[in-house]
């Protein structure tokens, strides 16, 4: 039976044909499909929705749909890539479209969407980085009435042609226009052109009809800028090629177009930050630590000199051992729970007891430091905060204040607040040694946190903290954006082993596995990170709700975040729980070496390959006149001078355990950590890795020709396990890998409408950077770690708009301290890059350091954002301290002290004009936006970009367009040839 749900009730229903245009070029065994808000189009069940039809037009490859609607129609709808069982392979980004039917359509007639994929950079504008913070209005832009003039003149055949572009940076007094080779778009004169009317979303549209015979037709958008000062205007015409409308002659085709011609393309609007731990900060009210409320000095400082983006690394709880290695991070106890450390005791109260007043007077003389301690900073601000609670904790918790954040916040709040009180009771985060309360579940959860219980006090301690931890951080994002500062967060890629969230969700985690990074530049044996992988299979269940939740308290605060190894989104290096090193790994997900592919290879002694190979030449070499003891304690012989690990030493963990039982044995021969690393090396060398989950599976070992086992096999074996390796590494998973990424990174992205960047360094898969391209994902580039092979130094003037670029990171040594590391290096960048021959300074003198900050804000990057540390060093005065104690964390070493405090305040910054001066010279030289502070509200505002006169644009005969001047200043060209 017919369902005529859809029509009214009328017994005449006029129906209007609906047809779909959109160029997109697809794989094999691809196709497009439409789905949208409608029945007709699947009520979004992208297995309902309508499938395109593709046919070549040119050098285009056009997908076609069509179907029949009442006239009155409206929906919304989307794009979408689909496998042959129309599984979604992939979605366009962006908002969704909305379908509205043109006034005055008739029955029987058509009309046609033509349509251009959104992708992921076309929806950059409108994330909240953009949206609420660089390019909000300090007026409202009111939805006009369309501009109509429409006539269609049957006998004459004339269509209707709708202009539709979307232009998100629009200022006040301002209007877009459509010019053309048409009379009815002014002929290529301006004044003549036809004027767009705003109908929101930052969507412009107007109607113009023309007759068939009359196509095709040439035409750009252009900005018509309004001065009243000078009763004049400004134009500025978009970028690139000029666009074009054409119709088949046939008379029955549509007589409406509806032309959405995605994103007005202006010049691509480039900014700069700051960046620097939350931990680093120095202030004259801060105890001992950098604290949220600090934000604002640096924000003041960040606008002064021009910037328009504050970075962070991560500011979640990390208190899972009590004790400074807790410092790290990267190792959430908790993803939703703030750091108690960024805490400013003194807002916590107005009516502060003079005795807690000299308490913290006192701790600020003695945390002033050249570094943060941990350890005593944590204490001392816990202690206070006791004391203040145990006094406002009736006012507090009974406010609407928090009632309200308590309310908002209950689903992590309680489980958080249930743990610290578990951690501390049994003195272990490690939650397996809590009996009966090593498993979590609800009911547990509410007698821990019930108000019966003995003790409520302490879990409610938690809810304080956290309240005004909250409070202090909303305070200084809200300030931030209304400074026109993005204030860009940090995602770690793992949690705690020993976390809340493991404890409540453990069937999201590989708990006997670890997370890390097989060697790269940080480090020649890879990192082990030491959190759980996760379990893709089991979060994708409610469609990442974890992640989502996770991205949606992030959003609370911050406008923008980075993706900690976003490629662990396409495949994470996973570890077994007993390595201690990041060598002995393997991808997952990934496609191994099957037993039986081998075999046809002709590699079959599988022992010999996935064990480590171990002779007594091999002891010899390594351990010289000590390798008996080596041999007696840690192996045994199971053959002629071969040997194999003991039970009680067969793991790296087991290894190092040993060592530290054998004591004073091994005093004698030499330090622990050179005859621990001795032993490792024996343990990884192995070609094969076996899978611990399949026998018949395995995965070669990474840098596999670097091993002596793989150098005394015979030549076939060699040269079959070396195509294979590299197989496995750089081709098998590409394909594999692009679709875990497009399954999980979406999430992430339509989680929130924070702007998303991805820390693409180390071994980059050849799939990534096509993906991050699609998601609109901006990657990052750092110049001494290129992702060109053949380059030692990245060229800053030849990286791609949708990055971020940085002299160095968090992660390396600062601009100064790599600059005297090595006088050769030196010698080649001062050749290659400054290019002269000249020898350069010994020390990172402010003129290097100039240069290498103007190369990195004159490059094409969207976002050129720079450590502290190196900005410090463009005035001498700031580079007294030695370089080294400046390194905020040193990747080879699991242990590090995450302390590093900048020895100058921000107030004394604020004041330092010079400093200002030279930063804000350079950012504003490179022709990248800086917030201009209005005199009158104290409040940032973004400063208006350059415009084009009419007079300096000129187009050939045939209404070919001459480009127009670039509206940023004019570049010296630099070195980097």
């Amino acid at each position: 039976m017919v369902n005529l749900g859809l029509f009214s009730e009328s017994k005449s229903v006029n129906s209007v044909k609906i047809s779909f245009q959109l160029p997109y070029f697809t794989q094999w065994g691809q196709s497009l499909l439409l789905c949208g808000s409608a029945p007709l189009l699947g009520s979004w069940n992208v297995k309902k929705g309508l499938l395109l039809k593709p046919s070549h037009q040119g050098d285009e490859l056009i997908w076609r749909g069509s179907i029949t609607v009442p006239s009155g129609f409206e929906c919304q709808y989307n794009y979408y890539v689909v496998d042959d069982r129309k599984n979604v392979l992939r979605a366009e980004m962006g908002n969704k479209r909305k379908l509205l039917l043109p006034e005055g359509i008739q029955n029987g007639q058509e009309v046609e969407f033509r349509d251009l994929w959104q992708t992921g950079s076309d929806a950059i504008p409108f994330r909240s980085a953009f949206r609420d913070v660089i390019f909000k209005q300090r007026w409202d832009l009111n939805v006009e009435a369309p501009i109509r003039d429409i006539k269609l003149d049957q006998e004459a055949d004339t269509v209707n042609v709708q202009f539709k572009v979307c232009c998100p940076n629009i200022e006040k007094d301002t209007s877009i226009h459509v010019i053309g080779s048409h009379t009815k778009l002014g002929q290529w004169k301006f004044e003549d052109g036809l004027k767009l009317s705003y109908c929101g979303e930052s969507v412009w549209q107007s109607d113009c009809v023309i007759r068939r015979s009359e196509f095709p037709i040439k035409y750009p958008f252009f900005i018509f800028i309004l001065d009243y000062l000078m009763k004049a205007g400004n134009f500025s015409l978009e970028n690139g090629p000029n666009r074009e409308v054409s119709v088949n002659a046939s008379s029955d085709e549509a007589k409406y177009i509806v032309l959405s011609d995605g994103m007005m393309r202006e010049m691509l609007w480039r900014g700069a930050g700051v960046a620097i731990p939350m931990f680093s900060v120095r202030s004259e009210c801060d105890l001992g630590v950098g604290e949220f409320l600090d934000l604002k000095l640096l924000v003041d400082w960040a606008v002064a000199s021009g910037f328009h983006l504050v970075q962070l690394l991560p500011i979640n709880d990390t208190s899972v051992h009590g004790m400074w290695w807790d410092s790290y991070p990267y190792s959430s106890l908790s993803v939703f729970a703030l750091h108690p450390l960024y805490l400013r005791v003194q807002a916590l109260s107005k009516n502060m007891p003079e005795e807690i007043k000299q308490d913290i007077e006192k701790a600020k003389q003695q945390l002033d430091g050249k570094d943060v301690d941990y350890e005593a900073t944590m204490a001392t601000k816990l202690s206070i905060a006791k004391k203040l609670f145990r006094q406002e904790k009736d006012l507090i918790l009974n406010s609407s204040s928090f009632q309200e954040f308590f309310t908002e916040n209950q689903d992590w709040l309680k489980p958080y607040a249930a743990f610290c009180f578990l951690r501390d009771f049994f003195e272990t985060s490690d939650h397996s040694q809590w009996g009966r309360f090593s498993h979590y579940s609800e009911d547990k959860l509410e007698k821990l946190v019930s108000k019966e219980s003995l003790h409520y006090d302490i879990i409610c301690f938690q809810y304080y903290i956290q309240y005004h931890l909250h409070l202090q951080l909303s305070e200084a994002a809200e300030y931030a954006r209304k400074m026109g500062v993005i204030l860009k967060g940090d995602l770690p890629i793992g949690v705690d082993k020993n976390s809340v969230d493991t404890w409540v969700y453990p069937n999201l985690f590989r708990m006997n596995t670890s997370t890390g990074a097989p060697p790269d530049y940080f480090d020649k044996n890879g990192q082990n990170w030491g959190f759980p992988t996760y379990n893709w299979e089991e979060m994708s269940k409610d469609n990442y709700g974890w992640w989502q939740a996770r991205l949606t308290q992030m959003a609370k605060y911050f406008t923008a975040y980075r993706i900690d190894h976003i490629l662990g989104f396409f495949r994470i290096w996973e570890l077994p729980d007993h390595a201690m090193t990041g060598l002995i790994g393997k991808f997952r997900p990934s496609i191994p070496l099957s037993l039986e592919e081998l075999e046809r290879e002709g590699i079959w002694d599988f022992n010999r390959l996935s064990r480590p190979y171990i002779r007594q030449e091999h002891l010899q070499e390594k351990f010289g006149a000590s390798w008996t003891f080596v041999a007696t304690t840690f192996l045994n012989e199971y053959g002629r001078n071969c040997y194999e690990f003991k039970e009680d030493c067969n793991t790296e963990k087991k290894i190092a355990s040993k060592l530290k039982s054998c004591g004073d044995r091994l005093f004698l021969l030499e330090s622990e950590d050179k005859f621990r690393r001795s032993l490792f090396d024996l343990q990884q060398n192995i070609v094969l890795i076996r899978d611990p989950e399949d026998p018949r599976k395995f995965y070669p070992r990474f840098n596999v020709e670097d091993t002596s086992s793989f150098q005394d096999l015979d030549d076939h074996s060699k040269n079959v396990l070396k195509r294979l390796y590299y197989d496995y590494y750089f081709h098998r998973q590409e394909s594999l890998w692009r679709q875990n990424a497009l399954k999980t990174l979406p999430v992430l992205l339509n989680s929130s409408d924070m702007l998303a960047c991805g820390e693409d360094l180390g071994l980059i898969p050849s799939c990534v950077h096509p993906v991050m391209q699609e998601l609109g994902l901006i990657g990052l580039r750092i110049q001494r770690m290129p992702s060109e092979p053949d380059l030692e130094f990245g060229i800053p003037s030849q990286y791609s708009y949708m990055t971020v670029c940085a002299p160095s990171c968090h992660d390396c040594s600062t601009l100064r301290a790599w600059w005297e590391e090595d006088e050769e290096r030196r010698l080649r960048f001062f050749k290659n890059v400054v290019g002269t021959d000249m020898l350069p300074p010994d020390r990172c003198v402010p003129d290097v350091v100039h240069f290498i900050t103007r190369q990195h804000v004159e490059a094409p990057s969207m976002w050129a954002i720079f450590p502290l540390q190196d900005l410090l060093a463009l005035k001498e005065e700031y580079t007294t301290r030695p370089a080294t104690e400046e390194t905020i964390n040193d990747p080879t070493n699991p242990k590090h002290y995450w302390r590093y405090r900048v020895h100058v305040t921000l107030e004394s910054l604020i004041k330092d004009n010079e400093l200002i001066t030279i930063i804000k010279d350079l950012v504003r030289g490179s022709g990248r936006s800086i917030p201009v502070e209005d005199s009158e509200t104290g409040v940032s505002k973004v400063s208006s970009s350059a415009t084009i006169d009419k007079q300096q644009l000129q187009f050939a005969n045939g209404g070919e367009r001459i480009h127009p001047v670039n509206v940023f200043p004019g570049k010296d060209v630099l070195a980097a040839r």
